[in-house]
This record gives C-alpha cells, structure tokens and sequence, in this order.
C-alpha cells in the first residue's frame, strides 16, 4: 500500500503534458484530468476537483475477451519515466481482488447464502475489477478550498456501482458520507481516515442484490485545502452477470426493489453520465 501511495505520487508529479499522454481511453484506462468529472451534476459548479487514474483487468488485444467493454490492456507509464510502476500495480491489483473476495464471503453469509456465492466465474471469478488513483491538488496550487453552499466539491456525492470498493487513503480527512440520503436537509459527516486499513463502501448492485438490505454509501470529498491522495479499488462482477434481487432477500410482503440488469449495462451507463466526452479533449492526447 506505501509503495502504491510513493508511484502514485511520483506520477501525479509529472508535467502535464507527460500526464496526457496517457489520457483514458474508450475502455476508461489510464489519466483523468481535473475537472473530468462530475459525479453530483445538480449541485456542483464544474466538476470534480481531483486527478486521477485507472487500471482494470490486464487482457491483450489479440484476446477475443479484449473486445469487451471493461476489458482490453492497460496504458502504463513508460520504463524510462517510472521504471517500477507496472510491477507495483500489479501487485496491488491481485492483492486487493484477494481481500476483496474474502469480504464478499462475509457479505454472503450475512445473506444466509452459501460463503463461496460470489466466487463464482458470473460473479467475481471473472470480475471486472478497478484500481484507481486519486490526487486532490492543495488549494495553494487550485485556489479552490472545498465549499458546498457554493458547489464546489474535491469528489461530488455519489455512490458507488459495483458490489464493494475498498478505499485505501492518507492521512488528510476528506471522506464524508450521509448515512440516509432521502433525509432533508441530507446530514454529512466525516469518516476519519485509516492509515493502513481499508474504508469498504458498498455499492450499488450489492444494494440491487440485497434489495436494499445493503444501502450503498452516498461519500462525497470535501476538503480543507490540503494536498490528499487515496486509492480506491473497485469490484464489480462479471460483464455478463445479471444483477437482480437474491431469493434471500425477497418474500411476498418484499417484493423485488429494482428490475434486473446486466452489469456491463449499468456501468457503462454510470460512467457515460458522469465522465466527460473524450472528444472534448481534440488532441490533447498527442
């Protein structure tokens, strides 16, 4: 996890220029600039105010799996620049998915099903699986301090989509969640940072699965000015997995919540409505 931390650093320092090279892609591998994102369109002003980067499932083109929406090759920085970085990754990427899967086996049992339900090949046997790093630029550099009654926000309110994410963070306080986000006015507070350990969000199709016996967390990032970096880790199943109500979690007097869908279907759709459109970009890439 430090040396996650250290290559992430050494990455976010880089210039600009070195930065888009690696622009995401299609597939959503690779740079996302400042203000990429808008997670909370209706109360922010620009979008979020944080870097960042992501690294899926490593498949190679000449794969048929390649053609599929959340697989393909990742984009790495060049030896040359950041001669660690891949291998250390890697590492983080297999040894997350490992903790990952072991608090999945509690989350079944607490669904009174059987402790291996989400190992399998549909779930996340063959998952798409996230890493992302995230750079919250200090206000000395942005001149933005985080100011909700005036929209503006590190990371805009949101929840996650998968089934869990496990958050890895320093020690800069940022993370606030609202426990019920059909309350008003919606009451945020602060989870303090765990230096070492993971803050697990659950998400929205483990909120589908459990027929909101799980709610999702609804997080946003607001921040006091500092410099923060955090690593967070995605775990969704697999592109061909219907996520629909578990026979645990439905009875007469509790029907289905949601319809079922496929999980290629709704990521795609959440990461259309809250990323920018690569062609905003022209030829920032080149």
């Amino acid at each position: 996890m430090d040396e996650v931390f250290a290559e992430s650093k050494k990455f976010f320092e880089l210039p600009n220029s070195e930065k888009m090279k690696l622009l995401r892609n299609e597939k959503n591998r690779g740079y996302t600039p400042m203000l990429d994102e808008i997670l909370d369109p209706e109360n922010q002003v620009n979008g979020d105010y944080k870097e960042g980067y992501y690294i899926g499932v490593e498949v190679p083109t000449d794969d048929p799996q390649s053609n599929r929406p959340f697989y393909g090759p990742n984009q790495w920085p060049s030896e040359e620049v950041l001669p660690k970085w891949r291998e250390v990754m890697e590492q983080y990427h297999r040894e997350a998915l490992r903790v990952a899967k072991s608090v999945a086996r509690i989350i079944a049992l607490a669904l009174n099903l059987d402790a291996d339900f989400f190992d399998r090949p549909e779930m996340l046997g063959d998952s798409i699986a996230t890493l992302r790093l995230l750079h919250y630029e200090g206000g000395q550099k942005t001149g933005q301090v985080s100011n909700p009654s005036k929209g503006v926000y590190g990371a805009g309110a949101h929840s996650d989509y998968g089934l869990i994410t496990l958050l890895a963070t320093d020690d800069v306080v940022g993370l606030q969640i609202c426990k019920d986000r059909n309350a008003q006015p919606q009451v945020w507070e602060y989870v303090a940072p765990v230096k070492g350990g993971f803050i697990v969000n659950l998400g929205d199709m483990l909120e589908r699965w459990s027929n909101s016996l799980f709610r999702s967390t609804l997080h946003r990032v607001v921040l006091d000015g500092r410099e923060r970096y955090s690593i967070a880790f995605f775990v969704e199943p697999s592109h061909d997995c219907v996520v629909e109500c578990l026979p645990t979690c439905k009875s007469e007097t509790n029907p289905p919540k949601f319809p079922p869908i496929t999980c290629s279907a709704y990521l795609s759709q959440r990461y259309k409505d809250t990323h920018a459109d690569l062609s905003t970009y022209g030829n920032g890439k080149a």
